[in-house]
């Protein structure tokens, strides 16, 4: 497969050269039929590229024909306003991967997607459409969307894992059956990880991370980091934080169409935390090369138009985030050897592209680059093995003798400086949590909500006393955020409230005042009428009122008096336990779980692209 690519991209480069039409005469006749000029034209080529004449002629009948196709499909789709749309199938469909659909482009996602599972036989709940790197909305026209005449179109057929596809089973009727059922929870389990990762993402760290999980941002140590974006992109990078995570646990798996959405989902929300912070981090890049390598491994890397800007965008962001010779990893972390890991599946898939380009040159370079890179990070067994046996895991051991150039006592005192570290950094991180807890604690006593609290403790980085101040600075943070049905100004504010507030010295007018703002919370309407000396700053002031005060104390049997500042409903209450734990268990708890690449895949496909370089030059 990748041969005829790489061949078929080296005949496009010649016909461009020559300026040959393969779809006019003489090499096309009046009636569409291939013209003898094009056997004459497959003996050149094939003296030129030292191949069989009947292969080349088979790949230039093959792009003749494909011309004539768009031709045809571009008269139609002007006259009649039907897109054709070319379809890359799951590689079971052998021969037949290649395929054209043709539709108007006002239909739903929706209807596309049965017209492809009925055209192809699919299970229309078990595939997934992905057309310019998105996957496809089934709830919007494909006009809506972007997809225009003559795109490409990927068709991910959601598989059950290796492992379960070998089961055997004795009834073929009832082993359908059971797939059928699989395929659908693959399905829910997609949509259950987006739920999960969305509630994740929405939890604050106040919260007690045994009792209720969060996503945090932590650096390179390990150390949770506060990055200045604005909340909505903070939560973008969480949610793209979090799919990255899950797609790379099924990539682990070899799933690689259940991987691929997660990871164009990831693509996605990274894109909204803007530029600077794209190429100021690693993960993007790291990203990237997984996208790039799942669309390899699904043998669909033609249908990523971009692969080589992905690939190039990657190398950028590493040479900013490491350093242009990896100076800034030495600086923080001891030694790049780890990252090296990243840099050979970079430059293999580098190679690839090129090769399938029919850039052979450039491609021998990189290729060459990542056997080097493999046989200086090859890690022989017999030293994992010595590691395992003094208590270390598998992963330990080779990120440790890659980190220590594979000398076996520096990896071992390498991982126990490192446990060391972690675990200090865990108590510091714990004690921290504590504080802000407790803080916030402290700050609901005093009457203001959770969620002022949070945000002027943020802004305070952490200094309670600033914290009030920022509170009291600026009214509308000290605004209730109850779910209360009851806007402020027809809040009945109890004559006993009031009473109360006069006889510390206020004025009954502000004293009603204040306290219908904060619905009845007398300490909140005290410390903001002695911050404000006695009356409402006009953001807190509401239109008077003709409302007289109301004698029945159960008005205030809502005040959040005796409860002041609690957020309503229960974190809990909104956890889908199935959910949030289904994220928990793909979330790796080595932060360098991303470097821990085995190599044995890439050992195989470097061997295998080397070998069709070494038969261009037989």
């Amino acid at each position: 497969m990748a041969q005829r690519k790489h061949l078929a991209a080296k005949l496009k480069s010649y016909l461009r050269e020559d300026k040959i039409q393969l779809w006019k005469q003489p090499y096309t006749s009046s009636n569409k039929e291939a013209g003898e000029e094009l056997k004459v034209l497959a003996q050149q080529y094939a003296v030129k590229l030292n191949y069989n004449d009947n292969e080349v002629e088979a790949i230039l009948e093959e792009i003749r024909h494909k011309a004539i196709e768009r031709g045809t499909g571009n008269e139609a789709y002007k006259t009649t306003g039907v897109a054709t749309l070319e379809v890359a199938l799951p590689p079971r469909l052998g021969k037949t991967r290649k395929s054209v659909l043709e539709t108007k482009l006002v239909v739903m996602g929706k209807e596309l997607r049965s017209q492809i599972a009925q055209t192809y036989g699919f299970e229309e709940n078990c595939i997934k459409i992905i057309i310019n790197k998105k996957q496809l909305d089934l709830g919007k026209t494909l006009e809506e969307q972007g997809v225009t005449h003559n795109v490409k179109v990927m068709v991910l057929e959601l598989k059950l894992s290796e492992e379960e596809t070998r089961k055997k089973v004795k009834e073929e009727e009832l082993q359908h059956e059971e797939e059928n059922v699989k395929k659908k929870e693959m399905n829910k389990r997609m949509q259950r990880t987006k739920k999960g990762l969305e509630i994740l993402a929405e939890r604050e760290d106040s919260l007690d991370p045994d009792t209720a999980p969060y996503l945090d941002i932590a650096n390179q140590t390990g150390r949770t980091i506060r990055i200045p974006l604005q909340a909505k992109k903070v939560g973008a990078l969480l949610l793209a934080m979090g799919y990255h995570e899950k797609g790379r646990a099924l990539l682990k798996k070899k799933e690689y169409a259940m991987a691929l959405p997660f990871l164009l989902d990831a693509d996605t929300h990274f894109c909204e935390c803007g530029s600077d912070l794209l190429t100021t981090v690693d993960n993007y890049a790291v990203l990237q090369l997984d996208i790039v390598w799942c669309y390899f491994r699904l043998g669909q890397l033609d249908c990523l138009d971009d692969a080589e800007k992905k690939l190039l965008a990657a190398h950028d962001c590493f040479r900013k985030c490491y350093g242009e010779n990896h100076e800034r990893l030495v600086t923080i972390k001891g030694s790049s050897g780890r990252e090296k890991a990243l840099f050979l599946r970079l430059y293999l898939l580098q190679g690839i592209s090129h090769y399938h380009n029919g850039k052979e040159k450039e491609a021998a370079e990189y290729l060459q680059k990542a056997r080097g890179l493999f046989q200086e990070l090859y890690i022989d067994p017999e030293k994992v093995s010595s590691l395992l046996l003094l208590g270390f895991s598998a992963q330990e051991a080779r990120l440790g003798l890659r980190a220590c150039d594979g000398n076996v006592d520096h990896a071992a005192s390498h991982i126990s400086s490192r446990r060391e570290e972690k675990a200090q950094i865990k108590k510091e991180e714990s004690a921290k949590r504590r504080k802000r807890q407790a803080d916030i604690h402290t700050l609901k006593g005093m009457g203001y909500t959770e969620r002022a609290a949070k945000e002027a403790l943020h802004n305070a980085k952490g200094d309670l006393e600033l914290a009030v101040k920022i509170m009291l600075d600026n009214p509308q943070l000290l605004l209730p955020d109850y779910d209360d049905p009851v806007s402020g100004d027809q809040y009945q504010v109890s004559q006993e409230s009031i009473a109360q507030l006069v006889y510390m010295g206020f004025n009954p007018e502000a004293a009603q005042q204040a306290l219908r703002v904060f619905k009845g919370n007398v300490q909140l309407a005290v410390q903001t009428l002695v911050h404000y000396e006695g009356s409402l700053p006009p953001d807190l002031q509401t239109p008077s009122e003709s409302t007289t005060p109301s004698d029945d104390s159960s008005s205030s049997k809502d005040s959040p008096t005796d409860s002041a500042g609690t957020s309503g409903a229960s974190t809990d209450e909104d956890m889908d336990v199935d959910a949030v734990n289904e994220i928990l268990e793909d979330i790796p708890e080595h932060e360098e779980d991303y470097l821990d690449l085995t190599l044995e895949e890439e050992e195989i496909v470097i061997n295998e692209y080397l070998s069709y370089l070494k038969h261009l030059h037989v």
